[in-house]
């Protein structure tokens, strides 16, 4: 379950469905890059597991709404949270990428028996 809620479709799926109910279309606007097949699967998974509720409309043609459940929108609160931490930390995440990147592309150039900084040349 954790995975269902933590994976990438999961999380944007259960943040798209934050602000209220909405149709499988309009979802699918907000989750940017979500295909139609990965969309349903995220959001059948997360029925399954009690966070998302799916209601079939007496309509022609049928209509279909998803909305939070009280137990999705219990998860989904914390989940918006952590969500903005990393948007707000992400210029310091990318430093920290950059400065990596560049710290391995040095270790690579100083030969194979280089093994990191603290440990001797074999």
């Amino acid at each position: 379950m954790l995975q269902n809620i933590t994976g990438r479709w999961g999380a944007l799926v259960l943040a798209a469905l934050a602000d209220g109910t909405h149709r499988f279309s309009e979802l699918r606007r907000h989750v940017d890059g979500v295909s139609e097949r990965m969309l349903s699967q995220s959001l059948h998974a997360l029925e399954c597991d009690g966070l998302v509720h799916r209601e079939v409309l007496a309509t022609i043609p049928p209509h279909v709404e998803y909305t939070l459940t009280e137990v999705g929108r219990r998860i989904t609160t914390p989940l918006l949270a952590l969500i903005e931490l990393v948007e707000e930390a992400l210029p310091e995440i990318t430093a920290a990428q950059v400065e990596h990147d560049s710290a391995s592309q040095h270790a690579g150039s100083l030969g194979e028996g280089y093994r990191g900084p603290d440990t001797a040349l074999s």
